[in-house]
């Protein structure tokens, strides 16, 4: 491991916007992946007649691998820079993009936003720029991509720059801290070297950005809370939950419980990358052994904590949460999925108490008919089977959470307080 602080980092943006490339580049340029794979990825590409995509046929053949077994993960990609090492969050362009952003990308600590010179903010930008903001990333690198496709024009930088202010400021963005870098992660201009191609350009390039963001601080001090991915039995150790931890720590030797299960037992064994470790922190992803603890006791979406300080489980919660898209109205009664860290729930929303300006959060209207796209409120809903979630304004990792419904994201929230059961 390195000694280096860890930083996760989120890659969001339009689909077609380049995140890929980008990803491909800064792997590359930090020495990441071999010249000889990004070779034979250029043989490969130009067999296929698509010369020069090889950095993001990068990204495409390590989510191949993935498919076919071999263990490479996006996911867990890593690169370093001279200050930081960081592992880029699952930032994939498919539809459920947005609810593992909610659910799982909640631990990226900043993000990049893609926005290509060509094309300028998309709806889909609008959308991630909302989520970051939501889920409480504090700062912004925006890459305004493809700038090789408009000749490296100042002027359409600035005019994208513009739009992209607009609507952080919209959402109540520090503009202040964010970079707007100008570059082309297909020729290379501005990620890890300036080409000369935008002597008009004298900010940071992309890896001094990426050197220049705050050090994450780990929730360390607060209660462990470790969401559970999966499940498994293996032989000679027997019941491993597997899961990342999100806030505390964990131990052996330790006394924890689960929710909303309600099992608990004594944790054996923490094992990490395949290696026995003692402890565990926030954002390492273990697999671990509980002294009397079966395979059918616990399941995804449970959620270890101390037995000394079980984690919440919500016979109803408040919560505030953004409408980002709803065919007609939300009212009292609708019954869609909640996303939250690794569970998914049918929550009914019990009341709508209050509809809030989405620029201020000043409440506008109490107790409101209906609620539509664009609104922002806070609610009260009762999951339909038991749900542990907990308040935003303690353990912010555990308190996010999206609503699905129709195969799309409906909305995204924070939990304000939870009813207990």
């Amino acid at each position: 491991m390195s000694d280096k602080p860890h930083q996760n980092l989120a890659i969001i943006g339009h689909v077609d916007h380049g995140k890929s490339t980008l990803v491909g580049r800064l792997l590359f340029e930090t020495g990441n992946v071999p010249e000889h794979v990004i070779e034979q990825y250029r043989e490969e590409a130009e067999e296929k007649g698509k010369g020069g995509f090889e950095f993001a046929y990068v990204m495409d053949n390590l989510a191949e691998e993935r498919e076919r077994g071999v263990t490479i993960d996006i996911a867990h990609q890593r690169f370093d820079t001279d200050k930081y090492y960081f592992t880029i969050v699952d930032t994939p362009g498919h539809r459920d993009f947005v609810k593992n952003m909610i659910t799982g990308a909640s631990q990226a600590d900043h993000a990049v936003l893609v926005v290509a010179a060509d094309d300028g903010v998309q709806p889909q930008t609008q959308e991630h720029v909302f989520l970051a903001r939501t889920l409480g990333i504090d700062r912004l690198i925006v890459a305004v991509n493809k700038m090789d496709l408009v000749d490296y024009d100042e002027d359409r930088y600035r005019a994208v720059v513009d739009d992209v202010k607009k609507l952080l400021q919209q959402v109540r963005f520090q503009t202040d801290d964010a970079s707007f870098i100008p570059c082309s992660a297909f020729e290379g201009d501005n990620v890890a070297e300036r080409t000369g191609s935008m002597s008009w350009y004298d900010g940071p390039i992309i890896l001094e950005a990426l050197d220049n963001l705050p050090e994450p601080q780990p929730p360390t001090d607060a209660p462990l809370r470790l969401p559970i991915q999966d499940v498994y039995t293996i032989s000679g150790i027997g019941t491993v939950p597997v899961g990342r931890v999100e806030t505390g720590v964990l131990e052996t030797g330790a006394s924890v419980s689960f929710q909303p299960s309600d099992v608990s037992g004594e944790v054996k064994t923490v094992e990490m990358h395949h290696e026995e470790v003692p402890r565990a922190e926030p954002g390492d992803n273990v697999g671990f052994n509980v002294r009397g603890i079966g395979k059918d006791d616990i399941r995804r979406g449970d959620v270890c904590g101390p037995a000394e300080d079980p984690p919440k489980v919500a016979e109803t919660f408040k919560a505030q949460l953004v409408v980002m898209q709803h065919p007609s109205v939300i009212t009292a009664g609708y019954t869609p999925v909640v996303h939250a860290h690794t569970a998914q729930v049918a929550c009914t929303f019990e009341s709508l108490d209050q509809k809030l300006d989405p620029a201020s959060g000043e409440i506008e209207e109490e107790n409101p008919d209906f609620l539509k796209s664009g609104d922002a409120a806070v609610v009260t809903l009762r999951p339909q089977k038991p749900l542990s979630i907990e308040p935003s304004s303690e353990i912010p990792e555990l308190g996010s959470f999206a609503v699905r419904d129709m195969g799309q994201t409906i909305a995204a929230g924070k939990v304000l307080e939870v009813n207990e059961r």
